[in-house]
């Protein structure tokens, strides 16, 4: 996100929205991709969401993070259990990576 798109931790980014504005097909067939991909095997919803947002915290993304960290509580997920999964990667991403995903879930859990 640049820091010219001022955007609340809480909310969808407006670039996001008008995407789905201007390419309505592409983020339908997008949207069905992801609906696949989360059928296709045996993790629960919450376990699904945490996996991603550990990829999320792998890639370093900070918006990802955010909105991983939202779907992960919806999905059921404890802040303590969004936590640790920040915390498993220091071993694999070193520490200062790890509170730089800490402080983006802490972003969305303080809403």
């Amino acid at each position: 996100m640049s820091k010219s798109e001022t955007v609340k931790v809480g909310q969808v980014p407006g670039r996001y929205k008008k995407f789905l504005e201007k390419h309505p097909d592409v983020a339908r067939a997008y949207n069905a991709l992801g609906d696949a991909a989360q059928a296709a095997g045996p993790l629960d919803a919450k376990t699904r969401a945490l996996a991603k947002l550990g990829i999320a915290i792998g890639m370093q993304h900070e918006g990802a993070v955010h909105s991983h960290t939202r779907k992960a509580i919806e999905a059921g997920a404890k802040p303590d259990e969004v936590r640790h999964v920040a915390l498993l990667a220091v071993t694999t991403l070193g520490f200062p990576r790890m509170m730089a995903a800490r402080g983006w879930i802490e972003d969305v859990l303080a809403l």
